[in-house]
C-alpha cells in the first residue's frame, strides 16, 4: 500500500521531537473542534433548516453500509498519522490544511444555519448486527448539524493526499480510492446524510483542493519556515 522510502530518515530522537511538534496544530485544533462541535450538538435551536431533496427518497436503505461508515474514523486517522510519523511534511500539512478549512467551514455553517434532516427510518427493517450498529450510531448522534458532510469531505481530502502523495503506492492509492467511495456512499445509504449534504461536500472540496493543491501557499509557508530555522541554527 505504500512504497519502500530509501530516503527516509531513521526515527532518532530529534526526529521524533519534530514529529511531535508537527502534531502540536492537529492537537490543538482537535480539542477547538470538538468542543464546538459538543456545543451544537446540546444546544437546541428555535429554528432549523431542513435539509431533503427528492433523490433522497429513491435512495433505499442499506444498513451494511455502516461498516464502512465507522471506517471512516481509522481511514483518517491512519493517514493524517501515517504521513506524520514518515516526516512528510509537505503531504501532511497540505492535507492537514484541508481538513481543518472544511471542518471549521462546517462548524461556521452550523453556527449560522442550524439544519436537520429527517430521513431515518423510525424502524429498522431488519434484525441484524448491522441495524444494531446503525441504531447506536444513531442514539449517539442527533440528527443534526449535517451540511456540508464533514465524513464526506474528509473523505475526499485523505483521497486526495493519498493520491498526490510520492510515498503512497498505486496499490494504496486504488484501496483509498475505494474505501472513499464506499464511506461517500455510506453516509446515504444508512440515512445520515441528504445528497444536499454529500453535493455541498464535493463543492467545497474542490475549493480548498485548487487553494490548497493547486498553488504553492503551503510550500511556501514551509519554505520560509524552514529558512528560518535555518538562519537561526547558523546564528
Amino acid at each position: 500500500m505504500f512504497k519502500k522510502d530509501p530516503m527516509s530518515k531513521p526515527m532518532t530522537h530529534e526526529r521524533i521531537v519534530d514529529s511531535l511538534k508537527m502534531a502540536i496544530p492537529i492537537a490543538i485544533y482537535a480539542v477547538i473542534y470538538l468542543t464546538w462541535f459538543h456545543h451544537l450538538e446540546v444546544t437546541p435551536q428555535i429554528h432549523y433548516t431542513e435539509v431533503h431533496t427528492a433523490l433522497d427518497d429513491k435512495i433505499p436503505f442499506l444498513e451494511i453500509f455502516v461498516v464502512p461508515y465507522f471506517a471512516w474514523f481509522f481511514y483518517v486517522s491512519f493517514v493524517v498519522l501515517y504521513f506524520l510519523f514518515k516526516y512528510e511534511k509537505e503531504d501532511y500539512y497540505k492535507l492537514l490544511s484541508f481538513l481543518i478549512t472544511g471542518m471549521t467551514v462546517f462548524l461556521i455553517v452550523s453556527t449560522l444555519f442550524p439544519n436537520i434532516q429527517h430521513l431515518r427510518p423510525t424502524t429498522m427493517p431488519r434484525d441484524n448486527i448491522f441495524t444494531h450498529m446503525v441504531a447506536y450510531l444513531y442514539k449517539t448522534d442527533t440528527p443534526t448539524n449535517l451540511w456540508p458532510s464533514i465524513h464526506v469531505y474528509n473523505s475526499i481530502g485523505v483521497f486526495i493526499g493519498a493520491y498526490t502523495s510520492k510515498r503512497v503506492s498505486r496499490k494504496g492509492k486504488v484501496f483509498s480510492g475505494v474505501l472513499s467511495t464506499l464511506i461517500i456512499l455510506s453516509t446515504m445509504f444508512i440515512k445520515q446524510h441528504s445528497t444536499f449534504d454529500v453535493a455541498t461536500a464535493f463543492a467545497l472540496g474542490l475549493i480548498v483542493y485548487v487553494i490548497i493543491y493547486r498553488s504553492e501557499l503551503v510550500v511556501g509557508i514551509l519554505h520560509r519556515h524552514d529558512a528560518e530555522e535555518e538562519e537561526r541554527a547558523v546564528n
